[in-house]
C-alpha cells in the first residue's frame, strides 16, 4: 500500500542554469512534490513521527535545490530527489516537478521543466 503527501507550489530562488548571468543572478524556480510513503500508521495515530512532515521534507529540498549551482534542472530535481531518500526512510517513491518560468527562451511560453519520478535505490 502507498500513499501520497504532496506539497505544491515552492518558490526557491537558485542561480541554475546555463548562462552566465543565470549563475550570477539567479532566477526564481518552482517544485512539486509528490512522495509515496504508506501513511497507514498515522491515518490511525495521529502522530507526527508516524508520517513524514511537511515542514521538514521543505527544509530538506530547498537546501538541496540551493546548495549547488547545477547547469541543468535535471541535476537539481535529482539532487533533491537524493536528498529526500537519504532523509526519510519512510518515503517509497518521489514524483519531483521543477518549473522554471523565466527560462532563456527566445518565445513567449507559459511554462518549462522537468519531472522526475524515482522509486528509492534497493539496499
Amino acid at each position: 500500500m502507498s500513499d501520497t503527501i504532496f506539497i505544491t507550489g515552492v518558490v526557491i530562488h537558485a542561480r541554475h542554469g546555463v548562462m552566465e548571468h543565470e549563475t550570477k543572478v539567479g532566477q526564481r524556480f518552482v517544485i512539486d512534490l509528490e512522495l509515496s510513503v504508506d501513511l497507514s500508521e498515522s491515518s490511525h495515530s495521529d502522530r507526527l513521527s508516524d508520517t513524514v512532515s511537511y515542514a521538514s521534507v521543505v527544509e530538506t529540498a530547498t537546501a538541496a535545490f540551493t546548495n549547488s549551482n547545477y547547469k541543468l534542472l535535471e541535476r537539481a530535481a535529482g539532487a533533491v530527489s537524493d536528498a529526500i531518500f537519504a532523509a526519510f526512510p519512510r518515503v517509497h517513491a518521489v514524483k519531483i516537478t521543477v518549473h522554471k518560468p523565466h527560462a532563456p527562451i527566445a518565445e513567449i511560453f507559459e511554462d518549462v521543466g522537468v519531472v522526475l519520478m524515482r522509486k528509492r535505490p534497493s539496499p
